[in-house]
């Protein structure tokens, strides 16, 4: 069995990694926060509160933010939760400052934009000599910050390492699920947030839950498909960090994917929607390189290929809804 874990590291001062380090704050247990903006860190320190990104919440006074990387140095584990495109930056700042088999838990759910690349792929890349492991699963920050129930996935390569994680993490009301397909987990948390764009601008252009409730049935045989062609369990698909985050990501107007597609689908540009919001849109990155990825490996994703097409402005949002309307029928199988 690996030590006990005591000191932790957030990387990412946003809603998701203030709740985590939030969250993780407990007696016996010291937790950074490291943040990019001044501002934020400042507030969290002397208000106990993120009122940019997590405003409401009263945050518990022993957190400690900070704006140095440095003084993430030495943890005993870390959490990243810096957006997908930003990730390699954070990680390779921290190398040769972290214990060989520190895990770090990547909680960023995205595909690196000019590489292709999972995150598990950015770290091992960055910061060889980490423990990788994946945090996903169907859990809204505020949600985690309220402490209500939540349950995620914790994939982990070194089993010993994910069973002393979840005992230091898990609490009554947040409870992660170990298991070891980390690709399973990246694929179902990138994934989700493009399917739930496509849900968005169906409910925007008023297409009613009848269609609504398709997309995500098809949007799923989609994320099962990708991830059978990349080597990942079809089991992780069913599970929290695929059908469980799908569900609840193309569901909720405060899910940021979910909102976007509902604006694009009442007919506000990409660019006014992007340009009004202080936190980052993780599916309008995604999209683009998910497609490469499909048509790299031959696998058919149809509604994700219509929502990239949108983003990169080579047809409208009618003209997706109609392209997808027109497709032949098929077999229902997942492989279809």
């Amino acid at each position: 069995m690996t030590q006990a874990f005591r000191t932790f590291g957030v990387i990412g001062g946003g809603a998701w990694g203030t709740a985590i380090a939030h969250m993780l704050c407990r007696d016996g247990q010291d937790v950074t926060l490291w943040c990019l903006e001044a501002e934020v860190a400042d507030a969290i320190n002397s208000a106990h509160e993120n009122s940019v990104f997590l405003p409401g919440i009263a945050l518990k006074p022993a957190l400690r933010a900070t704006t140095s990387l440095a003084d993430l140095y030495n943890l005993d584990a870390l959490f990243a939760v810096a957006p997908a495109q930003h990730t390699r930056s954070t990680l390779a700042a921290l190398k040769g400052h972290i214990a060989p088999g520190t895990p770090v838990v990547l909680c960023s759910k995205g595909i690196e934009l000019s590489s292709g690349k999972f995150m598990t792929q950015v770290l091992a890349d960055a910061l060889p000599e980490a423990s990788p492991a994946v945090m996903s699963g169907p859990s809204f920050a505020i949600d985690v910050a309220k402490g209500l129930p939540t349950a995620v996935t914790l994939a982990v390569e070194d089993e010993s390492i994910g069973s002393e994680l979840i005992q230091a993490i898990s609490t009554p009301t947040f409870r992660p699920y170990l298991a070891s397909d980390l690709l399973g987990a990246e694929i179902g948390g990138a994934v989700k947030n493009v399917l739930a764009i496509a849900c968005g601008i169906a409910l925007g252009k008023g297409l009613g839950r009848s269609a609504h409730a398709a997309l995500i049935a098809r949007g799923s045989a989609e994320m099962t498909r990708l991830a059978l062609a990349l080597g990942a369990d079809r089991e992780t698909m069913s599970g929290l960090s695929g059908l469980g985050d799908l569900v609840l990501t193309c569901s909720s107007e405060t899910s940021r994917n979910m909102s976007c597609g509902l604006a694009l689908g009442r007919g506000e540009s990409l660019d006014s929607i992007m340009g009004a919001r202080n936190e980052v849109t993780e599916g309008v990155a995604t999209a683009p390189v998910l497609r490469r990825l499909a048509i790299e490996h031959g696998v058919d994703m149809p509604i994700c290929d219509a929502v990239a097409a949108v983003i990169e402005g080579e047809i409208s949002v009618d003209d997706a809804i109609t392209t997808l309307l027109m497709r032949p029928n098929k077999s229902e199988s997942v492989l279809a």
